[in-house]
């Protein structure tokens, strides 16, 4: 056992194992604040989507376009899958918006 730490005392045991039995509709969650997006949150910290190699034809002026667009030209497949990604979020929201 970690220096600091003590061993659960036969009533906190008791305690959780009824906490763990309790159905979640039973459980009282008012008092969590909601959670709220913060623009300092790291993107794929902790997930990373899977990535698929693909051969892709794009038209020459697209390409040097986008490694233009990226400092060194480094990082312009991701630039270009970033701007994939925008067009489907735009598709989505649009798809959701009534006529």
């Amino acid at each position: 056992m970690k220096k600091g730490y003590t061993a659960l005392t036969a009533e906190q045991i008791e305690q959780l194992q009824a906490l763990a039995e309790l159905p979640d509709e039973l459980i009282d969650t008012s008092d969590i604040p909601p959670v709220k997006f913060s623009d300092k949150a790291e993107v794929g910290k902790f997930y990373r989507p899977v990535k698929v190699k693909v051969t892709l034809q794009l038209d020459a002026f697209v390409l040097d376009w986008f490694k233009l667009s990226v400092k060194g030209g480094r990082g312009y497949q991701k630039a270009i899958n970033q701007a994939l990604m925008d067009h489907i979020m735009r598709q989505q929201i649009a798809d959701q918006v009534p006529d």
